[in-house]
């Protein structure tokens, strides 16, 4: 990972639902995003999209062929330069179904979506067991520095609605000036 100056999270509120679903929404992603960051050594820029199920259908199609919204998309930067880590977009309307179906706070969920996006952005992966169980153990602890129950353990065993269902590892930059 890269080290040296900073972390420098933006925060791009593309729907304004956010806004009134998560209270201080955007300190509270910044923060998840900063402690990923912390949590692996690294640091970088990372830009954040709080958007909607439209919107990530269209980024889901467009990069990934799948024409279907999703809760979490992450874009890492690769080659683009060495302190740019990648993107990450987030819809509200997948956070708050995941959010009511698992019992959870709409904040910590929206927190938790955040650490995902980041880790891989970071390398992180799910698509084995053991790497999955590496990303988990990683979520769970970031999540509980920020105050936050492990989403893993979850009563009578069942695991979250979106475990392992994360669509995420796009190619290419969803900031702001980006084609849908």
């Amino acid at each position: 990972m890269v080290a040296g100056p900073p972390a420098q999270v933006d925060v791009v509120v593309e729907a304004a639902g956010w806004l009134g679903a998560v209270p201080r929404a955007e300190a509270l992603l910044r923060r998840a995003v900063r402690a990923v960051l912390a949590h692996e050594g690294a640091s970088g820029h990372v830009a954040l999209l709080l958007t909607d199920d439209a919107r990530i259908r269209r980024l889901n199609a467009g990069f990934r062929g799948r024409e279907k919204a999703t809760n979490v998309l992450s874009f890492p930067a690769g080659a683009l330069g060495a302190l740019t880590l990648g993107d990450v977009a987030l819809s509200l309307q997948a956070c708050r179904r995941e959010a009511l179906a698992e019992g959870r706070p709409l904040a910590a969920h929206a927190a938790h979506l955040a650490i995902h996006g980041t880790l891989h952005l970071l390398g992180h992966d799910h698509l084995h067991p053991a790497q999955a169980r590496r990303m988990e153990q990683a979520e769970a602890r970031i999540l509980r520095r920020l105050g936050f129950a492990n989403p893993w353990k979850q009563a009578m065993g069942k695991p979250p609605v979106g475990k392992r269902a994360h669509d995420s590892m796009a190619n290419g930059p969803i900031a702001t000036g980006s084609p849908a």
